[in-house]
């Protein structure tokens, strides 16, 4: 499913809540700084991190990737 696709079947939605389930059901993910930095910790420091939260170089890296993906062409 395109992003568009996913998009459009989203907005047919009676509420909030079913409009987000559809998006994630067609492989769209919302992200803002702070979930984007969870999702980061989360990943790449894992079980073995020294740290229990993001910290500052997460949310630089959240920060960054959300600029990358905000710089993207929509499908």
């Amino acid at each position: 499913m395109t992003m568009h696709e996913a998009l459009d079947k989203a907005m047919r939605r009676d509420s909030t809540d079913d409009a987000m389930a559809a998006l994630r059901e067609g492989g769209i993910a919302m992200a803002n700084e702070d979930s984007m930095s969870q999702a980061i910790h989360d990943v790449y420091c894992g079980i073995v991190a020294d740290h229990q939260h993001p910290n500052e170089k997460d949310r630089e890296q959240a920060r960054q990737l959300i600029a990358a993906l905000g710089r993207q062409q929509p499908v």
